[in-house]
């Protein structure tokens, strides 16, 4: 770990430059700071067990009150908009004065949204209830970004997949635990995730604790661009290239995030437990994907595993509408461990390109992204509603061919690999 720097308040209010700005030996003698890694990726672990929980207890929610798929659409939408809406706007003031424990304090929304979901009995209620529980997500993704690359030691497709394997493994969890408590004791046993919750401030306060001395807070200077870096259009074209690739990468997987249980009960009869497990084994797969693709893009290249992990799924996806049940799970599992390995290559790539608005950037990647996939999934119920599910997963086995567009990525300066 780099050593403590003394911050003043008055330099708290400059933007903030992450390690990245310091000597590459010096990044490459330290190396990475794994006991933060670890807590930081467990904290994130925690954060998206959180928030699948929410994709994971539709079917309750559908039948307790009566609810159609636009109206679950909507609540996937709330959630996702609040996050997409303030991560961007999180990340830009983080950018400018470091907020140590904002994450601590964040994660506290999280904890009233779940103990506002276990007593709501009004649709307008549950809506709150997820937007609440995506301001702690919006709050938490840029800052915890932001510490992850601090304590990547200079692999950051390394550190960036450790930091998204805690996310989709939480995510994955989301099911399980819903299978395991809140279909047998009903929606109020949601309340219990909020010891969660508080786990999750305790850690992210020892983390703060850490990050603060951290921080290296100092004006600006010019920088000399790199004579090899792409100029700022090609750098604009490129982070829209990105945004689509990501889009496109997290619609698909938000459609089976809100709708694979759905598909499952309504096409082989499954019951709601082993359609929430179906889903576990996918979302499973996507951790374990996203784990890899980071160390890949700092081996091959980030362009590369952009290229395969998009396009590579495509052939699956386009047969996953025409299998059987157990052929649907070897398919998910296949889609899933190709399809998330681009997260951490095109986060980073994006990082990379704008590297001293870390925070914004990362706030958009992990906000507006992801928000157009919710507001997607609101699109997707809508089209349910008015077709079938099943056609819902015809139309979305055509997304990865999005990936395409990878070919307007630019070749960025080799040390910036």
């Amino acid at each position: 770990m780099n050593k403590p720097v003394v911050v003043s308040e008055e330099t708290l209010t400059e933007p903030v430059v992450v390690s990245d700005v310091a000597p590459a030996a010096a990044k490459a003698s330290a190396g990475p700071a794994y006991i933060v890694l670890a807590g930081i990726s467990f904290s994130h672990f925690l954060n998206d067990t959180m928030q699948s929980l929410i994709a994971s207890v539709y079917p309750i929610l559908k039948d307790t009150y009566a609810l159609d798929f636009a109206q679950i659409g909507m609540i996937t939408l709330a959630f996702q908009f609040t996050a997409s809406l303030l991560q961007p706007v999180v990340g830009h003031y983080t950018d400018k004065k470091a907020q140590p424990y904002s994450l601590s304090i964040g994660m506290a929304s999280t904890f009233f949204g779940l103990l506002l979901l276990s007593a709501a009995h009004q649709y307008l209620v549950i809506l709150v209830a997820a937007a609440l529980v995506g301001l702690g997500s919006a709050v938490f993704h840029p800052e915890s970004a932001r510490i992850a690359r601090l304590a990547s030691g200079g692999r950051y497709g390394f550190a960036q997949s450790v930091f998204q394997l805690g996310g989709s493994f939480g995510t994955s969890m989301g099911p399980v635990l819903a299978a395991l408590i809140v279909v047998p004791f009903g929606q109020g046993s949601i309340a219990w995730f909020s010891s969660i919750a508080f786990l999750a401030i305790v850690i992210l306060w020892r983390i703060g604790r850490w990050y603060k001395p951290q921080i290296t807070a100092k004006k600006f200077a010019p920088l000399q661009a790199h004579p090899d870096a792409p100029s700022s259009r090609r750098v604009a074209v490129a982070l829209a290239v990105l945004v689509a690739l990501l889009f496109s990468k997290q619609l698909y997987v938000s459609s089976l995030s809100s709708y694979y249980i759905f598909y499952l009960i309504d096409r082989f009869g499954v019951s709601t437990q082993t359609a929430q497990l179906y889903l576990f084994i996918f979302l499973a797969a996507n951790a374990a994907g996203a784990f890899f693709g980071g160390p890949l893009g700092d081996r091959f290249g980030r362009k590369i595993v952009i290229w395969i992990s998009i396009l590579g799924a495509l052939p699956f996806t386009l047969a996953l509408p025409y299998a059987g049940l157990y052929a649907s799970a070897v398919l998910s599992v296949i889609i899933g461990l190709i399809i998330s390995s681009t997260t951490s290559s095109i986060i980073v790539f994006a990082q990379e390109l704008v590297p001293h608005r870390f925070g914004m950037i990362s706030g958009v990647f992990f906000g507006v992204a992801f928000g157009i996939g919710g507001l997607g999934a609101a699109v997707l119920g809508k089209l349910a509603d008015h077709t079938s599910i099943a056609f819902v997963y015809q139309v979305c086995a055509y997304l990865p061919a999005i990936g395409l567009l990878a070919v307007f990525l630019p070749r960025l300066p080799q040390h910036k690999r």
